[in-house]
């Protein structure tokens, strides 16, 4: 008769609980028949895709090389896995865009996907608001000729796009400063042009990719939404238009009203509901009372702001003042760690006897200590290796890393059946790779649980428990 043993991984990471003591004095597990780890969490800044501080690139010519492995890796040295590639269109402004600048961006996609790091993504025609750095933009018929060009690109490198800004309106394509759109819209018919523009993008890009707009105020006008269709969780990440318009705040905390970014209370509420489901992100601008780490001056402080609006992404290199101001006030390694989704593995439960060809159920209580949670689709799975690191099967996950929300732990339980057949040294671990097949094997592109020794570099696994057959 075959006999079946367990062994729990021992790791400073993953220890045994001992079990409770029932009133009786006998041993009483907290869940009858499982077996308790808990996991201990990591300070350090984890280098996951699709969060984080990113580094700004501006490409105004085609000859610009694109983002290096040097520039990739040292951000990952820091926990950084995004790049702003603000492409500048100006050469173009009355023209298709030339074949080389086309391939430029070309290369510097694949560039990103060969070297395990994401882009947010921005057009733009004018790099100024003065007179001399007209024009602005191009025509609405231009920019939708233009947006077609892109979208053979941008439907084929989409893996490594977190999130592409609207863009292309306005000078920076930040949809103030703008010759042929008009320059402060009121009613449905001025909003028209952007909303065109809007939804050109949509369709340039896959239904399971967000497009970010400057302002609520956008959103609401030209989608005609009000705060009462704030996306909830049973419309949350569908292909509506709703579901996949998000936002991006640029002149974060410099003033009352974000120095026009909102309009009114409502719009403040609008977008704090929204961002628990699209992603929000931008830079700061300057200095003010309401950037400061904690409450001041009748402002609630960066932290409790950046919790309220689920801020995914910033740029690290502007404003240097309130960076700065971040660094000397003692908040900026919070940020830097919390920004985007935190996964925390928080302990686990394992069924005490496993065998081959039974059932065996797994439970896991998943912290999600970041500002917000994961927003683009992301894969779940147990994965069980044998001695040698093979694997031996696979399960999708029942539950889905974009609703393990910021502030709450998830309970994962779920009941697999092993394999018949198998022996020996076995390890399940928790597997979150990118879904498009392009990077899925890549665990540059995997999510790093924020615990200690739990992770392996070379295969994006989390381990979670071992065992003997």
């Amino acid at each position: 008769m075959k006999i079946f043993r367990r062994q729990l991984l021992l790791l400073a990471a993953a220890v045994v609980t001992p079990m409770a003591c029932g009133k009786d004095g006998s041993a009483e597990p907290e869940l009858p028949g499982m077996e308790k780890v808990s996991y201990t969490a990591t300070d350090m800044n984890i280098p996951n895709p699709e969060r984080g501080f990113y580094t700004p690139i501006e490409i105004h010519e085609a000859s610009k090389s694109p983002v290096s492995a040097s520039a990739v890796n040292a951000g990952r040295k820091l926990g950084h896995t995004l790049f702003l590639l603000e492409f500048h269109l100006t050469d173009y402004v009355a023209s298709e865009i030339a074949e080389n600048y086309l391939d430029c961006i070309r290369a510097n996609f694949a560039s990103l996907r060969e070297n395990g790091a994401k882009a947010i993504v921005r057009f733009c025609y004018s790099n100024g608001s003065e007179a001399s750095d007209k024009p602005w933009d191009a025509t609405e018929e231009l920019v939708l000729t233009h947006i077609g060009q892109l979208k053979p690109i941008l439907q084929e490198y989409y893996d490594v796009i977190l999130v592409l800004q609207a863009g292309f309106v306005g000078s920076w394509g930040e949809w103030y400063y703008t010759d042929n759109f008009v320059f402060n819209p009121k009613t449905d018919a001025d909003y028209q042009p952007r909303k065109h523009v809007v939804d050109a993008l949509l369709d340039a890009m896959p239904a399971d990719r967000q497009i970010a707009l400057r302002t609520p105020e956008f959103k609401m006008k030209m989608y005609g939404h009000s705060l009462a269709d704030t996306i909830t969780v049973a419309t949350a990440h569908q292909t509506s238009e709703k579901a996949r318009l998000g936002g991006h705040n640029d002149c974060y905390l410099a003033s009352s009203n974000d120095t026009g970014t909102y309009g009114s209370k409502d719009e403040r509420r609008y977008w704090a509901a929204e961002s628990l489901y699209t992603i929000m992100g931008g830079e700061t601008c300057g200095t003010s009372s309401y950037c400061h780490c904690g409450p001041q001056d009748g402002a609630h402080g960066t932290l409790a702001d950046m919790a309220e609006y689920h801020f995914t992404y910033l740029n690290i290199g502007y404003h240097q003042g309130v960076i700065q101001r971040w660094k000397t006030e003692g908040c900026f390694n919070e940020i830097d760690r919390r920004l985007g989704y935190r996964y925390v593995l928080e302990n686990g439960y394992f069924s005490e006897k496993p065998a081959a060809g039974e059932d065996f159920r797994v439970v896991l209580n998943v912290r999600n200590d970041g500002f917000a949670p994961a927003q683009n689709p992301r894969d779940a799975e147990l994965v069980l290796t044998d001695a040698s690191g093979k694997v031996v099967k696979t399960w999708k996950l029942n539950s889905d890393p974009r609703y393990w929300m910021p502030g709450t732990v998830t309970k994962v339980d779920q009941t697999i059946q092993l394999p018949s057949g198998i022996s020996g040294e076995m390890t399940l671990s928790l597997n979150l790779p990118d879904p498009c097949q392009t990077i899925r094997s890549n665990p540059r592109f995997s999510i790093q649980l924020a615990n200690e020794g739990l992770w392996n570099e070379k295969t994006g696994y989390n381990k979670l428990y071992s065992f003997s057959l």
